[in-house]
């Protein structure tokens, strides 16, 4: 028996965290709101359930290997007459018999390879099962990790948006008292409030996305009110990878589940290929039968008797059939079985071709995603830097409000962007050992550290 039947283990599965969350409830981390996902979300859930399906399914190939043992029992009444024929015909009077049969028949096959292809078959498409379980362990991660973040990028948006609506406002009351004094003209106030009423706008579509965000990360996890923590004023996120595109890329093709899902599914092919094959060949058996029948009211031979006889009948034999035709049809299940196998081989070279193109293209969108960051956190100081300038001559008359109204936007479209880099860092490195193979929960728990605590 293959060590994935013998050491299986129930694969974890944490109950949901289904706590009534109020409006004023404790933030959550990210472990623990992929925990509560774990104990709600469908998918995850059912894929739990198609393992142990193919668990059971793969066991029931042992019926074709092992010992098959059978218990019969038959009982029956015969109204028995005999006529003898001659000048006079005579019948004999009806007689009442009655035979009861018990047989135990122990079938061991000796020789079936159509069973035994179909019992290491069974064990492939149970590894297929555990590398689908894995996959699906690996999107709930990342469903999870982006939903998470992506509340937090819209709660920073709104932050900020509010924050340059109040700024704006400031500068508009600026403008207006700078105007009432003859020190302004009339284009600063109009402009502020043509960015005030802007930041307004913005401000009504920032709440409903942050709306939209929460209801799809309670969605996910099953939460009524989840509250995820906030992100630590860190730069410092992850390290950038210290292997290079290939070494993922080797990885990525030993060690990613789609990868290994489609191999497996080529093994699967060729064993349906031999059991295909074995319509052609004999199959040979080990029968043994131990049984005993019960004349309970006599017997009539060549003379009628009526007391009751027992005889025991054990036998022990073998068993050989050989197919010789069978209207071509095995013929055809092989060349069946012989495409599909091609199939599968094709499948399993696109599945290569495939994990090599994500991996690199979530390795370099990580190395981008960190010099990004540190971009964004270069132009955020320029920008400030700027609007300060900006404000100090603003305020000595040699620049102009508009000036002061485009620094403060480019200061706050800065400060989202580079929000909205530092989550997708994350979440990257997260996709990057999913196209690997190689991502756990464990990987959550970097993550959680950067959280305020």
């Amino acid at each position: 028996m293959s060590l994935a039947r013998t050491l299986f283990r129930t694969l974890p599965l944490t109950a949901a965290v289904m706590l009534a969350f109020a409006s004023n409830a404790q933030a959550q981390s990210l472990v623990e709101i992929y925990e509560a996902a774990r104990g709600y979300d469908a998918g995850f859930i059912s894929a739990k359930a198609q393992l142990e399906a193919n668990l059971a399914r793969a066991n029931q190939t042992l019926g074709g290997i092992l010992p098959n043992i059978a218990l019969s029992v038959s009982q029956v009444r015969t109204d028995f007459q005999r006529q003898v024929i001659g000048v006079d015909p005579v019948r004999t009077p009806v007689t009442e018999l009655e035979t009861r049969t018990t047989s135990a028949t122990l079938i061991q096959p000796i020789y079936r390879p159509a069973a035994w292809a179909a019992y290491k078959q069974g064990d492939r498409q149970l590894q297929q099962a555990a590398a689908q379980y894995e996959a699906t362990e690996h999107d709930l991660l990342i469903r999870v990790s982006q939903a998470y973040f992506d509340v937090l990028t819209s709660e920073d948006n709104l932050e900020l948006v509010q924050a340059q609506k109040k700024a704006v406002s400031e500068q508009l009351a600026s403008a207006r008292r700078n105007f009432e004094v003859g020190t302004a003209t009339i284009t600063g106030v109009r402009d502020a409030q043509a960015r005030f009423d802007l930041s307004n706008a913005q401000a009504i579509a920032a709440e409903n996305e942050l709306r939209t965000k929460r209801l799809a990360l309670n969605m996910v996890v099953g939460l009524s009110d989840a509250k995820p923590k906030r992100l630590a004023k860190s730069t410092v996120l992850i390290e950038p990878p210290k292997e290079d595109v290939n070494a993922w890329v080797s990885q990525a093709q030993t060690q990613s589940p789609s990868v290994r899902q489609a191999q497996l599914a080529v093994d699967v092919a060729d064993f349906e290929v031999d059991k295909a094959m074995a319509g052609h060949k004999p199959t040979l058996d080990a029968q043994m039968t131990y049984g005993r029948t019960e004349n309970l009211k006599g017997t009539y031979i060549s003379s009628y008797s009526a007391a009751p006889l027992t005889t025991w009948n054990p036998s022990v034999g073998l068993v050989l059939n050989v197919p010789l035709f069978a209207g071509f049809s095995t013929t055809y299940k092989v060349k069946e079985a012989s495409a599909l196998k091609n199939k599968a081989r094709s499948d399993l070279e696109n599945a290569r071709r495939i994990t090599e193109q994500a991996t690199r293209n979530t390795y370099f969108s990580l190395l981008s995603g960190l010099s990004q960051v540190k971009a964004f956190e270069a132009a955020e100081a320029s920008s400030q830097s700027a609007l300060d300038a900006n404000k100090l001559g603003y305020s000595v008359g040699v620049n102009i409000n508009i000036d002061v109204l485009n620094s403060q936007s480019q200061l706050y479209q800065t400060k989202r962007d580079l929000a909205k880099a530092r989550y997708d860092v994350l979440v990257t490195n997260l996709k990057l050992r999913q196209a690997a193979g190689t991502l756990t929960p464990a990987d959550l728990q970097p993550i959680n550290a950067l959280l305020t605590p």
